[in-house]
């Protein structure tokens, strides 16, 4: 069983409403690369935070959590429980732990010249000015993810104040219990592949063609979901498909390692279970139903 089919099954027994929290399937007509819920799964338990915007569309963590903490009372407000499902670990913790984001720097002349500067030194490079000012913020963010790193230093530059240091936090104004999935990083290894070559054979390059042909550029954020820009390659003979899916095999497996930087297994606020545990969504469940009647 995937983490998609588990959140069904909990949800469904616990009159909950699933509320997404992956960055990219907030976006319409992205669906194959990003592993979307099918529309018969979306169907079977409400889903939320799913094709809510189109792809050239500026979605800023901060616009994230506000739309997902209006989603979040309004399921309160229907008497149902909003399960958080995703793994994007920022805007997870973004939402649990109350992030209040800066502002979004306006200084274009100085964008222009971290893109300059990237450009002909290379992203490492650029990186490397990130570490000088904030290590903590360089660790979390790999550096090819030039618009992240580019963010991160702009907010520096403007405020003076390293990121990490910078965040307010203001506690949500509900509770929340975490409960984290894992398997033996070689399965977990198996299954990426699995899932690529599932994408690939469904029709995932038709899917970046669309997405090209109604003028999606490759370098949006949006299409900096992995697989995106690989296809895209390919599909103007750049690359072949076979060194597309090893690219996409290998950024994968950059992804996971860096997400498990926000999700570690000795955190205390972590209940970790196995998804190869017999029962495990009756055991999820019971964790669950026991830490509602405690908090009654």
């Amino acid at each position: 069983m995937g983490k998609t089919d588990l959140s069904l099954d909990i949800a469904s027994r616990l009159k909950g409403e699933i509320v997404s929290v992956d960055s990219r399937l907030i976006y319409r007509g992205m669906d194959s690369g990003t592993a979307k819920p099918t529309l018969e799964q979306r169907q079977q338990v409400q889903h939320h935070m799913i094709d809510i915007a189109d792809p050239d569309e500026d979605w800023s963590l901060a616009r994230f959590r506000q739309v997902a903490l209006e989603v979040i009372r309004d399921v309160h407000r229907h008497g149902h429980l909003p399960l958080l499902v995703g793994g994007t670990g920022q805007y997870i913790t973004a939402i649990l732990e109350g992030w209040n984001p800066p502002p979004k720097p306006s200084d274009a002349t100085f964008r222009k010249e971290l893109e300059s500067f990237a450009a002909k030194q290379g992203r490492a490079a650029l990186h490397k000015r990130l570490e000088k000012v904030d290590p903590v913020t360089a660790k979390r963010i790999h550096e090819n993810n030039l618009r992240r790193v580019i963010r991160a230093l702009e907010i520096y530059h403007t405020t003076g104040i390293a990121p990490s240091e910078l965040r307010e936090k203001v506690p949500p104004a509900f509770r929340s219990l975490r409960v984290g999935l894992n398997l033996p990083r070689q399965i977990l290894y198996e299954r990426i592949d699995a899932r690529i070559d599932e994408m690939i054979q469904s029709g995932f390059q038709a899917e970046v063609e669309r997405l090209l042909e109604q003028g999606y550029a490759p370098e949006l954020p949006s299409m900096s979901a992995i697989g995106y820009q690989q296809m895209a390659r390919v599909i103007s003979q750049e690359s072949t498909i076979e060194e597309a899916v090893i690219e996409m095999r290998r950024l994968t497996r950059q992804f996971v390692r860096r997400q498990a930087n926000w999700f570690k297994p000795d955190d205390p606020r972590i209940h970790w279970f196995d998804m190869r545990q017999e029962r495990v969504e009756e055991l999820i469940s019971d964790l669950i139903l026991d830490w509602l009647h405690k908090e009654e």
